[in-house]
């Protein structure tokens, strides 16, 4: 993700805005709404909104919207995703020129973008209902302080546990229910052929190491009144790094990254026989593991507490409302449309492919599974269930930071095959996380 931090004349006034109590943050936020509005528009033209987006097919979702409300239109401006959106908002935002009315943001770029006074509180405009179309824990993503809502969630990731059903079947296993039994069937699998593993540890994808811990009750960043807290180097995602660490120290797992020839081939050959990743993953084996078709099965991720089920999320999208627009509550009511309303939800997944993150979707289109799943049907349904478990987590100011350190220190871990170096790793994170937010010039508590 790009450099959150906003130009150094606005610095203390944005980091101000941000951290002070909720109703300092609504009140910013109704002043933009009285700024402008609907009511500005002329009575012969519609009023036009911009949208940068970036997910496929975006513009035919768009075009419903467009074709039942002739008074208010939106335009998409296709963007790159990913540091390259977030850069050219901040840009434009900075230079108070050119800034988009919605902009596609993902979860983990919410905060900076917050703390770079880029988005807008638009909870006194929400819709009653809104709020509880969405499970607590993507809720969270976009619910930072108090009553302050930054985003309408668009779509999410919830981890799943992807294995081959015909290995499992050969070799007596059941599907692992805790992440004791994971460890247990990645040690039977590998002792029944060497080649075999259950899945890797990839050093290069820390969006899914922060998932895994978030399933663990982490939440690496909050907000305490005007202080920021960093708590990555505490029990949950200690207890995950030590986890793998120990299991890529024994060698039943992998460490290769994902991705990459020698994992996707893995894949396809059989020697990987499962992976811990999220809803999207189908296109992922279809497009890689194209050989083994019709012997995968979704599971939901393995617990640390048998009793209590709870997942983390990796990737995922909202819309978010800019600070600069002068039709705000338009603008939201797009966005609720697009996010929350039956034919918006299912017009984004058929038309842009994704899994909303709106709970109570009944799209057409999600009772038909996957086809690299078709032999199970309940795909969807199982994953919907599995969305409701996500449980909350803060997203930072410095994420970008924090990523680009995960992917130094525990690419050094897998080279080292020592869970002592695994949980070694967690500590660097949480001290050059802490040590950035300060050289920002963040107050911590």
């Amino acid at each position: 993700m790009s450099d959150p931090s906003p130009p150094s004349p606005a610095r203390g006034a944005s980091r101000r805005r941000f951290l002070a109590a909720g109703a300092a943050v609504a009140g910013s936020a109704l002043g933009l709404s009285a700024m402008g509005g609907c009511s500005s528009r002329s009575a012969d033209a519609p009023l036009e909104l911009t949208f940068w987006a970036w997910a496929p097919g975006i513009e035919d979702v768009v075009a419903l919207w467009n074709e039942r409300n002739p008074d208010v239109q939106v335009v998409v401006s296709r963007q790159d995703a990913g540091d390259a959106a977030v850069t050219k908002l901040l840009t434009a935002v900075r230079a108070r020129n050119g800034a988009p009315d919605l902009v596609q943001a993902e979860y983990q770029a919410i905060t900076a973008l917050v703390s770079a006074d880029a988005i807008a509180d638009v909870s006194d405009v929400l819709e009653a209902g809104t709020r509880e179309h969405f499970a607590e824990g993507i809720w969270s993503s976009v619910n930072l302080q108090g009553d302050s809502i930054y985003a309408i969630p668009q779509d999410t990731g919830p981890l799943q546990f992807y294995y081959r059903e015909d290995v499992f079947a050969d070799l007596g296993l059941d599907v692992p229910i805790t992440w004791d039994d994971y460890a247990e069937a990645a040690r039977a699998i590998h002792e029944a052929d060497p080649a075999m593993h259950l899945g890797t540890f990839s050093s290069a994808d820390p969006g899914l190491f922060a998932g895994l811990a978030q399933q663990a009750g982490a939440s690496w960043w909050q907000i305490e009144g005007e202080r920021w807290t960093v708590a990555i180097d505490e029990e949950p995602t200690q207890r995950v790094a030590g986890f793998w660490g120990a299991l890529v120290e024994e060698g039943v797992i992998s460490n290769e990254p994902m991705y990459t020839p020698q994992w996707n081939a893995a894949l396809n050959n059989g020697t990987q026989v499962g992976w811990v990743s999220a809803v999207w993953a189908p296109g992922v084996l279809e497009g890689n593991a194209g050989s083994t078709a019709g012997s995968w099965r979704m599971a939901p991720i393995p617990q640390w507490d048998r009793s209590t089920a709870a997942t983390g999320n990796w990737g995922g999208s909202t819309t978010a409302v800019t600070t600069q627009t002068e039709h705000k509550e338009a603008a939201v009511r797009f966005a609720e449309w697009m996010n929350t309303s039956a034919e918006g939800v299912e017009a984004l997944v058929t038309k842009s492919y994704v899994f909303p993150a709106d709970q109570h979707s009944s799209a057409e289109a999600l009772s038909d599974p996957p086809a690299f799943f078709e032999n199970q049907p309940e795909f969807y349904a199982e994953s919907t269930a599995n969305a409701e478990t996500v449980q909350p987590f803060t997203f930072g100011p410095n994420v970008n930071v924090t990523y680009s350190v995960f992917n130094d220190a525990f690419a050094l871990a897998t080279q080292a095959r020592s869970a002592e170096a695994f949980t070694e790793a967690v500590t660097t994170l949480q001290e050059r996380t802490v040590a950035d937010l300060e050289n920002q010039g963040y107050t911590l508590a």
